[in-house]
């Protein structure tokens, strides 16, 4: 059974730094990329990054370009997302998925929606 849930997060002031994280099992985890996406109340998904399965190419939306990086430990199962100089409209639950490719991901519709980390920044 496909398992990827999200850890960490928090409260920060805007400016401030936070890390997501996503434990993945359940599947041969470096055949695939993993994905961030995030949701705010009333609003719809937002992709933010990608990182295909070997770690070697990295995607990210304009929105969090030069803010966030992405990383993954594939001995772990593991994807971490750093998130730098962070801005209100940061604030939502952040997601992780599984597609195969980085490819369209922003189009990805993932059948295993883990708790969510999430991520809230004050002005």
């Amino acid at each position: 059974e496909v398992q990827l849930v999200e850890s960490g997060g928090g409260l920060v002031q805007a400016g401030g730094s936070l890390n997501v994280s996503c434990a993945a099992a359940g599947f041969t985890f470096d055949h695939y990329s993993i994905a961030w996406f995030r949701q705010a109340p009333g609003k719809e998904r937002e992709e933010v990054s990608c990182i295909s399965g070997n770690g070697a190419a990295a995607y990210y939306a304009d929105s969090v370009k030069g803010r966030f990086t992405i990383s993954r430990d594939n001995a772990k199962n593991m994807v971490n997302l750093q998130m730098n100089n962070l801005k209100p409209e940061d604030s939502a639950v952040y997601y992780c998925a599984n597609p195969l490719s980085c490819e369209g991901y922003e189009k990805f519709v993932t059948s295993y929606l883990g708790p969510g980390a999430q991520v809230t920044v004050s002005s």
